[in-house]
């Protein structure tokens, strides 16, 4: 008698168990599952290149409903506003005064575009946190040769599918890629442009970013059972620069999708295509979550590298990218650095939200790191933006600064998320201040109007980076140029 009462209290007792988990907070009952982290960079998107950031003319059907479904930041910023120092910012969580590689240097000088041994990486301490993590698409902190202490699998990826030199990534259609240390032969035929690895294919078959897709589904149904970080860098919409300059179109696309029929000039239908192709892409990556029942446990993040490009030959009067804002890619206005940033987390990041919280790329490695319950290094320039994306107020930073080495070094410095100071000419030269809150294309100076404000803008940049060897600054307009397609 008394086995059979204590056989039906233990069940009471279970059942209760299991009422009581089904009625905690979702939130809760996944506490100790550590999410999967997806970040998907685009290269040389414009913030207003997308339907959710006002764009009218290019269609973006997922990114948008992306937006629907998630966050939509309007004041984010790029690492730089150029590609190699922005994906260091990325990767390392310091800012442009601090981190590895801080310019486009090309073949002249591969070693100061290659992270070091000393640098650590998000990928690095998430791969210590028990990740499985990969790189998929265009890498450009390292090269095989002299500089390949920067390779991604010594910087904490297990696995890389991809570009490794900028320039190679400029061709859609290349003839090899790289399988972590190892090339991958493609069947496309190129036509070599000069000296620092670029080209064209005049009918190629295999499309890097189709390829990349294709490997980013493939990695993560594969580790569907355990926490993952995939770095999804794309290539597109990033021009073919000597393509540009044989064929007057940078753009490559397998085809011009539904612009096909539109009377606009070729580079116009490219550049809208390949967007809408990423777009597609994208989209592919929602549904294979929502399919394998990760959704709600996978953060995806979606931005891009920097502003947007004029190296197509294309129209930027038809598709306004920069929006709101003045300046493109290698601008330190706006235009040339605020990008656009989609989060998206089912049941954890609100449908349909909206955050003026500045944030920029190095605060990733700091919001990665407390999602993941991992340590981040000391001394980095990284808050992270977790609390933002549950909806909760965030830290923010007091300054964000960037620097540009081509054509004469220039600095730019945002203060508490308002106040825009940009220095050129040399260090003890004038701020030029713009109110973004009241003058978003910055086109007027404030200086004399806000001086405190320019000053204490001034003193900071002149402490806002650390030496380096292979950057320090040269101020003289024009003694500085970029290599010719070292873009």
């Amino acid at each position: 008698m008394i086995g059979k009462e204590l056989k039906q209290n233990m069940k009471k007792a279970c059942a209760l168990f299991a009422t009581l988990l089904l009625t905690l907070p979702a939130a809760l009952r996944a506490a100790e599952v550590k999410p999967n982290l997806i970040f998907i960079l685009a290269d040389d998107l414009g913030y207003a290149e997308l339907g959710c950031y006002g764009q009218k003319v290019i269609q973006t059907p997922h990114l948008d409903g992306m937006a629907r479904e998630g966050l939509r930041f309007t004041q984010f910023y790029s690492g730089a506003t150029v590609c190699a120092p922005s994906r260091s910012v990325l990767m390392t969580g310091k800012h442009h005064g601090h981190t590895r590689v801080r310019g486009n240097a090309g073949v002249a000088n591969p070693e100061a575009q290659a992270l070091r041994a000393g640098d650590v990486t998000v990928a690095a301490v998430l791969q210590k946190a028990g990740y499985k993590t990969a790189l998929i698409g265009k890498w450009g902190l390292g090269d095989v040769g002299a500089a390949d202490c920067g390779l991604p699998r010594k910087h904490g990826f297990d696995f890389f599918l991809g570009f490794l030199n900028q320039i190679h990534a400029h061709n859609h259609f290349p003839d090899y890629l790289w399988r972590n240390e190892e090339k991958l032969e493609l069947p496309n035929k190129v036509t070599p442009l000069g000296n620092l690895g670029g080209g064209y294919a005049p009918e190629g078959k295999v499309y890097a970013d189709d390829l990349f897709a294709d490997e980013a589904l493939k990695f993560v149904a594969a580790n569907k059972e355990r926490p993952f970080f995939l770095y999804w860098s794309m290539v597109v919409p990033h021009a073919n620069n000597e393509r540009t300059k044989e064929l007057k179109d940078g753009t490559e696309v397998p085809d011009y999708g539904p612009y096909a029929d539109k009377d606009w000039p070729k580079p116009d239908k490219g550049q809208a295509a390949m967007i809408s192709r990423m777009d597609g892409y994208v989209g592919r990556m929602l549904a294979e979550l929502r399919r394998l029942g990760l959704a709600e446990r996978t953060l995806v993040i979606f931005t891009s590298d920097n502003g947007p490009h004029n190296e197509s030959n294309h129209d930027l009067t038809r598709f306004k990218p920069s929006g709101p804002f003045s300046g493109i890619k290698r601008s330190l206005t706006d235009g040339g650095i605020r990008v656009p940033c989609l989060a998206w987390w089912p049941g954890t990041v609100k449908p349909g939200s909206v955050s003026a919280h500045a944030a920029y790329f190095g605060d990733w490695l700091a919001t990665a790191a407390e999602l993941a319950g991992a340590t981040a290094p000391a001394g980095l320039d990284s808050l992270s933006f977790a609390s933002t994306l549950r909806g909760s107020a965030q830290a923010q930073h007091e300054f964000l600064c960037w620097e540009f080495h081509e054509g004469g070094f220039k600095q730019a410095a945002l203060y508490q998320g308002r106040w825009k100071g940009i220095r050129a000419g040399g260090p003890a030269a004038s701020v030029v201040l713009h109110d973004l809150q009241n003058d978003p294309a910055e086109q007027v100076d404030v200086a004399a109007q806000q001086p405190e404000i320019a000053a204490k803008i001034g003193v900071y940049l002149q402490t806002a980076r650390s030496p380096l060897p292979e950057w320090e600054p040269r101020w003289q307009a024009g003694k500085k140029k970029a290599p010719a397609g070292n873009r």
